[in-house]
């Protein structure tokens, strides 16, 4: 699928400036006889909503798989031509129900696109990243730092469906927009330097990519704080190409970095729900409704620790010179991540195996900790162990 994207543009488009050029709902997207997703001439359409246009079937069919059955009906209100209503009042009314349609569809685009990313599904992410895109492009305007996201998004979903040339296109819009941008923050900059270092890694350019995710430690430290999960994220990325490069004192280093950030970060988030359960006596941990903290962790945070950590331990776990006090300490990180997803069975598993580790090393520090987690997950009635 070769998709259709905006080129950089030359001048700006804001988002207010294109929708008063509207005085009524017509069509949201441009080229509706295009096919949505290359842009090229359309011979056909959806037989639903009868406004979406293809070049041909496959390309329906990957639409289709990816976003348009979730959205098809979505687009119906935003496609379709109303007539000017012919009041102020009513007008502005309408162009703000068009503006929360538009923005639902983003929310819902990019999220699936995110889901089929995080499942590998890098081809089928691709068409519903591009909406998230256009649409996002149509509410924001095309000058905007609002479209960032998107196109690292599209970028991630084309270099993992191996369209390298494609995601280079999309990262260099990326940056286009941030560097046009001088008051940009460290917490949106980190994130394309980690998509920058990530795509060089692709390519085996594994100076720059260090280069990169170099950069991406440092900003994501001045946003989130030095020992923060989001500049581990870069430190583990650096370790995997020492590995690569078979620098395992280097690895091994960072891969602990990561490893103590996330045991710290998920310790603090256990002892910040049981403050919550005690302040709800009623309230039993295991109940579906129960709070995990007070800032519970994104869905995004849930997929990259269970991927990070689980590397981290088959690295451990196959590493010729074993590190007992390491292997026990990612098990433990891992058990406590499962145990706030509710997924007791797991946690119990990993737990009862970081004890048992723990257990043979000289200082037993983590018992404690350790044991009092295997206590909380005893509560839970032993059918579900």
């Amino acid at each position: 699928m070769a998709a259709a994207s905006p080129s950089r543009p030359h001048r700006s488009t804001s988002a207010g400036s294109s929708r008063s050029r509207k005085c009524c709902r017509g069509n949201a997207l441009e080229g509706s006889r295009r096919c949505e997703l290359c842009g090229a001439a359309a011979r056909g359409r959806c037989g639903r909503c009868r406004l979406t246009s293809y070049c041909d079937k496959d390309h329906q069919e990957a639409d289709w798989v990816s976003i348009h059955k979730q959205i098809c009906q979505l687009l119906v209100p935003i496609r379709t031509s109303l007539p000017c209503p012919p009041t102020e009042r009513e007008r502005k009314h309408g162009m703000e129900q068009l503006l929360r349609r538009q923005k639902h569809i983003i929310d819902v685009a990019y999220s699936t696109a995110q889901e089929f990313v995080w499942g590998g599904k890098h081809e089928e992410a691709r068409p519903a990243a591009l909406h998230a895109l256009r649409f996002s492009i149509e509410v924001y305007g095309s000058d905007s730092l609002q479209l960032v996201p998107a196109y690292l998004l599209l970028a991630e979903a084309s270099a993992g469906a191996g369209h390298l040339p494609e995601a280079s296109k999309y990262l260099s819009q990326a940056e286009w927009l941030i560097l046009r941008t001088p008051d940009c923050s460290a917490a949106v900059q980190y994130k394309l330097h980690r998509s920058l270092g990530l795509f060089c890694a692709a390519k085996g350019d594994f100076e720059k990519a260090l280069y990169h995710l170099a950069n991406d430690v440092y900003l994501a430290s001045s946003a989130f704080g030095l020992k923060s999960i989001e500049a581990s994220g870069g430190y583990f990325h650096m370790a995997d190409i020492f590995f690569r490069q078979n620098k395992m004192d280097i690895a091994n280093s960072l891969y602990a970095e990561v490893t103590g950030a996330w045991h710290s970060f998920l310790l603090k988030s256990l002892r910040a729900q049981q403050q919550v359960l005690k302040s709800q006596p009623a309230t039993s941990p295991f109940t579906e409704d129960r709070e995990v903290s007070e800032e519970p962790m994104t869905e995004a945070q849930q997929v990259e620790g269970i991927r990070v950590l689980n590397a981290i331990l088959d690295i451990r776990e196959q590493a010729p010179t074993q590190q007992p006090g390491e292997t026990a300490r990612v098990l433990h990180a891992l058990a406590m991540l499962h145990y706030l997803l509710l997924d007791i069975p797991k946690a119990w598993e990993l737990g009862l195996k970081a004890f048992e580790l723990a257990k043979q090393l000289p200082q037993q520090e983590s018992l404690e900790p350790l044991g009092h987690l295997l206590k909380l997950m005893d509560m839970e009635p032993s059918s579900t162990k």
